[in-house]
């Protein structure tokens, strides 16, 4: 049993590496959107700080053209998180399912190790008590 209880504890070491690097990669994406939006924060209060009103039609077309491939970034980045996150629980529940096998098993393992302590533990039992009743020779 103790092969079958190694697999199990390698499934799910290597399940809980694959749930590791996904939150890594889903907090990488996150960051990348928390940039996206300050940007965006910071092009539009530099814009409307300048007088974006006064500017030239030119200008201020191209910074609407501008704000929106921003806006658009914004979208598909947060297009990318729900993907992350959703694959993320997946790996979750993979990690959550081979933990459960893996601990099923070592409560079998565990059971049969118990159950052979308690065969050894009688059969030496009864080895002391036939010795212990045999008549001792002078």
């Amino acid at each position: 049993m103790q092969p079958v209880q190694r697999v199990a504890q390698s499934r799910e070491q290597a399940a809980m590496r694959k749930l590791g690097q996904s939150q890594q990669y889903l907090d990488e994406q996150c960051r990348k959107l928390d940039e996206l939006r300050a940007y965006r924060e910071q092009y539009t209060r530099e814009f409307e700080s300048c007088g974006g009103g006064g500017l030239g039609a030119m200008r201020l077309q191209d910074y609407r053209v501008f704000l929106g491939r921003l806006n658009e970034a914004v979208r598909q980045q947060e297009a990318i998180i729900a993907k992350c996150q959703s694959q993320h629980e997946k790996n979750r529940q993979l990690w959550l399912e081979t933990r459960g096998r893996a601990q099923a098993i070592e409560n079998v393992v565990q059971g049969y190790c118990r159950e052979e302590r308690r065969q050894m533990d009688r059969k030496e039992q009864r080895e002391q008590d036939e010795h212990a009743q045999r008549p001792r020779r002078k």
